[in-house]
């Protein structure tokens, strides 16, 4: 297991009281496992310290701010790759089963694409096969990595660790253009959320063969990875 995956998946969910505890671990597991170099681990310092220290309730309102209710900083990977959401059911159910495949059972409320649970998949990996796994969505860390930096966010520290594994710094022009979205609107938040409707599972399967096209072909080279990266 890679423990290194488990705490960047921590660090990105919701904070929890759980979290809170076993943060004051973190910097110590990131060290010994050496995944990521010192400056990266560094620079995740101050985000684990806010977790492990700041009032519990103050964290999970900033936590819903950033990536609840700003769609630009949406944790949902297929989010970023546009396409609209009832054309992504059939990525959805086969990125679900490729978690099954490698013995994640995903027992959560989440959707398969939801970044925690993606490094929760990693971490079961071997260290080729989540790496060649995490290239994949590299464009989507990178764009979450500026879009955090400009907000002068903590959380950027986990997206600049994530890049570095990858390797891939460079923001899609076609993301970099991805209009800015505020949380505080909440009119416009709902009708943006109600221009799209989810519908995933077995019906919006049927109803889509093909999907989100750009979905897909992430989808698509995520399955190929590891027979890359065990040819190498």
């Amino acid at each position: 297991m890679i423990r290194t995956f488990k705490i960047l998946s921590a660090l990105l969910s919701y904070p929890t009281l759980e979290i809170q505890e076993a943060a004051g671990d973190f910097l110590g597991v990131l060290k010994s496992e050496a995944l990521l170099k010192d400056p990266e681990i560094k620079a995740l310092t101050p985000l684990i310290g806010e977790i492990s220290t700041r009032d519990i309730y103050d964290l999970q309102e900033r936590y819903v701010l950033l990536f609840d209710r700003t769609r630009s900083l949406s944790l949902h990977l297929f989010e970023h790759v546009h396409g609209e959401s009832r054309d992504r059911g059939q990525a959805m159910v086969d990125l679900g089963a490729l978690y099954s495949k490698h013995g994640l059972d995903i027992s959560t409320e989440e959707l398969p694409d939801y970044l925690p649970l993606f490094l929760e998949f990693l971490s079961v990996l071997s260290r080729q096969e989540a790496l060649d796994y995490l290239t994949q969505p590299a464009h989507v860390l990178a764009t979450l990595a500026e879009r955090l930096e400009r907000r002068r966010s903590s959380y950027q520290a986990v997206f600049n660790a994530l890049t570095a594994l990858t390797g891939v710094k460079e923001v899609p022009e076609e993301l970099a253009a991805e209009p800015e979205d505020d949380p505080n609107d909440l009119a416009a938040l709902d009708a943006a959320w109600e221009a799209e409707q989810v519908t995933f599972g077995p019906g919006a399967a049927l109803a889509d063969q093909k999907g989100c096209p750009q979905a897909r072909e992430m989808l698509n080279r995520m399955a190929e990875a590891p027979m890359k990266g065990k040819g190498a």
